[in-house]
């Protein structure tokens, strides 16, 4: 039985998904027999299905207490870092700007726990949009708080819907994005309110927008750890999307196969 269970994870790796999204209790309307009104949290569909349909088994993270946080990564075979509303910016030792969003800090500081602490495993590692901020958070850069101060040539807050792309990236051709996304000329969509102002250690850029906006980040020296800026989630039905999200998918199971090798065991 569990010779079978390491064979089924080495084929569908179980990839975790943070998020950082909460509703407010006043905009949930429960049912008279169900719980009390109260916040819940939110994440959106198409993280899941989009590394589901690449091969993966994605679990959505909870915020749990500080001392879960290894035991459930031990569990894990890659992390991806979802988007959300901007991060406090008490994270990386700045003062709130007046344009600053709505923030939820005690869920900041669980997902920035869980990056740091599988980017210290070397675990795979995708990040999207919020989640590329924080890696580079976790990592020591900071943050534009707010992106129309830097730059109006592109509106990084489209109207249109995310499955829509709205403006141009440019991907250094060496990178391993562009190996990963299988080109180095894509539109993107855009839904940013922050982004990347000082790199954290060890990122390079690997994609901007025409504006110079900071679009995506990765450690050459890893693997896979890949923060894209914009929400790739919503864009797989697009062949750059989905080979992003399929070489992520390998690379965790790749570190499922160097894990079990690791521990002496051998996967079927």
């Amino acid at each position: 039985m569990k010779r079978r269970s390491l064979a089924s994870r080495h084929e569908r790796p179980l990839i975790g998904v943070t998020t950082s999204e909460v509703r407010p209790a006043e905009r949930i309307n429960p049912t008279p027999e169900g719980e009390p009104r109260g916040r819940e949290m939110a994440l959106g569909l198409p993280y899941l299905k989009g590394l589901e349909a690449a091969g993966g088994l994605p679990l959505v993270m909870p915020p749990l207490s500080d001392d879960a946080i290894e035991p459930l990564l031990d569990r894990l075979d890659g992390i991806c870092l979802s988007g959300g509303p901007d991060l406090d910016p008490q994270t990386y030792g700045a003062g709130p700007h007046p344009e600053l969003g709505p923030t939820e800090p005690d869920l900041d500081r669980f997902e920035l726990a869980v990056a740091r602490r599988a980017d210290a495993r070397e675990m795979p590692i995708l990040a999207i949009c919020r989640g590329t901020q924080a890696l580079n958070v976790v990592r020591g850069g900071v943050l534009h708080q707010h992106l129309p101060e830097i730059s109006k040539e592109i509106a990084h807050r489209q109207q249109t819907p995310g499955d829509q792309t709205s403006h141009p990236v440019s991907i250094d051709p060496k990178s391993r994005l562009a190996a990963a996304l299988e080109g180095s000329e894509i539109d993107v969509n855009s839904f940013h309110h922050q982004a990347i102002d000082r790199l954290g250690d060890r990122l390079v850029v690997s994609a901007r927008a025409p504006d110079g906006t900071i679009e995506a980040v990765e450690d050459p020296t890893r693997p896979f750890l890949i923060g894209v800026q914009w929400h790739a989630e919503t864009l797989v039905h697009r062949s750059y999307e989905a080979a992003l999200f399929r070489h992520f998918v390998e690379a965790c199971r790749d570190e499922f196969v160097e894990l079990q090798r690791r521990r002496g065991r051998e996967v079927a």
